[in-house]
């Protein structure tokens, strides 16, 4: 599919803000609210598992790789969601007034926890370490009212220790100036043209190069000069001091998962291609929120297995929950994007023709069925996993609840008197 993307019409560009700030019908915050603690019926984490996997056990007869639950579980938890305010909705809340317009609601929660001043303390900190590399120079009042530690605050309620905060407000930090500089904006130095060369070099950084000496000389000149490079060294230094080698690793593979994601949306600008939706959907998977939301565990003081959370049934959990989660970024980020950029809503009107509010919906739907998803895999999981694996999805939970308010209220998106009071 080719073509130009056209700008969202101005009567609509709170579409999407209106949306998500919308909570009075959000589901609860705490997982175990929601899917509360389902019997094993004699069915321990273990019992069923792939040979040489612990903690998850095998899907129950019936389950399919979709991630649906077996109608006994699906009744059990109440899970057969067709949308905001039906079954799933009713297991936790009382059901929605039916609107007169028949528009959907998002279904997803608002924070667990919201602390202002923990989030201010990690924010400043953040600050501090972001002139002192030098990234965002002349931009850190933007940078400041973008409120990225609220963000980290906000998504992940298992820590109270701002150290441990700030180690995952750097790392986000450091993404976002890399999607910035080398990706997004060209006032800052985006070139689709030079995306892949950039990106290559930056993730010799993230799982440092051993080069012979001179080379390596001539690698560490050049990333010294260089505020994105310095941005992940020291924030993966910093997240170092609480994870695991095997969380560090999980964090070295998401890079290189996001970055590539990133070289396909440097191919549609150089190519002045439309992808079509499905297509789009592949990289929003690859481009989604798991990068800060792989760190739950290590903010949280414990440890998910690799067997466990590199399970298959985990995984797909896991990545539906992110996918759905930036999918809130693309309600938000329209109307701060040219119209060259991509969103769900706008390939949307490109492909199947639809008004922008219609498109605007649409992404509510597609976001919901995530979600539906994710609750179906979810109520599986709680049921025949480990302790640390129903954690693990509580926190995730809890994180798209984080997330949701801050895309609510961060500056980034919303003047200041435009705020969610």
């Amino acid at each position: 599919m080719a073509g130009t993307l056209l700008a969202p019409e101005p009567s609509l560009r709170e579409l999407g803000r209106a949306i998500l700030s919308d909570f009075d019908h959000a589901p609860s915050a705490d997982l175990s609210a929601v899917i509360t603690a389902a019997p094993t019926n004699g069915v321990t984490g273990v019992s069923h598992a792939p040979h040489g996997v612990t903690g998850v056990s095998r899907a129950p007869h019936g389950v399919t790789g979709g991630g649906r639950a077996p109608h006994d579980v699906r009744r059990k938890f109440d899970l057969d969601l067709k949308g905001l305010g039906t079954s799933a909705a009713r297991a936790f809340r009382p059901a929605p007034k039916p609107e007169a317009t028949g528009e959907p609601r998002l279904f997803c929660p608002g924070p667990l926890r919201d602390d202002r001043a923990l989030g201010e303390q990690v924010n400043e900190a953040m600050l501090a370490w972001a002139e002192e590399i030098g990234i965002y120079p002349g931009r850190l009042d933007k940078l400041r009212e973008a409120n990225f530690g609220r963000y980290m605050m906000l998504a992940h309620p298992g820590t109270s220790d701002p150290d441990r905060l700030l180690a995952a407000t750097k790392c986000l930090v450091a993404e976002w100036a890399a999607d910035d500089y080398y990706v997004d904006e060209v006032s800052l130095g985006a070139d689709p043209t030079v995306v892949g060369s950039r990106l290559a070099n930056l993730y010799a950084v993230v799982d440092p190069a051993s080069l012979p000496r001179k080379y390596a000389a001539q690698k560490d000149a050049h990333h010294e000069l260089q505020p994105i490079s310095e941005a992940f060294r020291t924030a993966m230094e910093h997240l170092a001091r609480y994870a695991s080698i095997a969380q560090m690793g999980r964090f070295r593979h998401q890079m290189a998962i996001l970055f590539l994601a990133w070289n396909e949306e440097a191919d549609w600008h150089n190519n002045r291609r439309t992808p079509p939706v499905w297509e789009y959907l592949v990289q929003r998977h690859l481009n989604s929120y798991l990068p800060p939301m792989i760190l739950m565990d290590v903010l949280g003081g414990y440890e998910l297995p690799p067997d466990e959370f590199y399970h298959p049934g985990v995984r797909a959990a896991f990545t539906t929950a992110g996918n759905a989660a930036v999918l809130i970024n693309d309600l938000y980020s329209g109307k701060n994007e040219s119209e060259t950029d991509h969103n769900l809503p706008n390939v949307l009107v490109a492909e199947d023709k639809l008004t922008h509010r219609q498109a605007v919906l649409r992404t509510v739907e597609i976001h919901n069925e995530l979600m539906e998803t994710f609750m179906n895999q979810a109520a599986l999981l709680s049921a025949t996993g480990s302790p640390a694996l129903r954690r693990f999805l509580a926190d995730t939970w809890a994180y798209l609840g984080g997330s949701r308010e801050w895309h609510a209220t961060s500056g980034r998106y919303h003047d200041s008197k435009e705020k969610k009071s």
